[in-house]
């Protein structure tokens, strides 16, 4: 399995003693609220939900990756690929500690994500699934050079498809 490092970040596989910090993320409403039916985690929900991004890696050879703080080595989310039996298409998403937001965490995982994606993948065209209210999300897909494509209903909520085709990325990536 991958391990991706940033300036700040190390993206890296899940390990069983993360599961007290993950278990802990995503108890919380704030970072529950624009994922699935919005409601927090149990103890037990949450195990099973990692143990499904460990599952996702095994099956599909791809996956989410816990993402670490590199200086203090703290979990502070996970960010990378999702794409179950019957999902709307290739999915990269990131979910992060409330006390990391805003200090462009998600952006700079997600385009080592994105990079990794289209470059060893061999993925054309990549989707962020992001409810309407969740504006942090869109922020990031727009900074990634995502852009609303369409939307679908998932969990019985409208969300708006943002997506990037491996193109607009390389595109993106010279221009810098």
């Amino acid at each position: 399995m991958v391990t991706l490092e940033t300036e700040r970040l190390l993206l890296r596989m899940f390990r069983e003693e993360d599961f007290e910090d993950y278990a802990a993320i995503f108890s919380d409403r704030q970072v529950t609220r624009y994922l699935g039916d919005g409601e927090p985690l149990s103890r037990a929900t949450a195990w099973r939900s990692m143990a499904f991004i460990v599952g996702h890696w095994q099956l599909r050879g791809y996956g989410m990756w816990a993402v670490e703080e590199r200086h203090s080595g703290v979990l502070i989310g996970r960010i990378g690929f999702f794409n179950p039996e019957g999902w709307p298409g290739f999915e990269i998403g990131w979910t992060l500690k409330p006390a990391y937001w805003g200090k462009g965490y998600a952006t700079e995982g997600a385009k080592a994500a994105l990079n990794y994606g289209f470059s060893n993948l061999d993925k054309d065209h990549i989707i962020s699934l992001i409810y309407p209210e969740n504006i942090r999300s869109i922020k990031v897909a727009q900074r990634l050079g995502e852009k609303l494509e369409d939307k679908t209903t998932l969990f019985d909520k409208e969300v708006l498809i943002y997506g990037i085709s491996r193109e607009t990325w390389q595109a993106k990536i010279i221009s810098n």
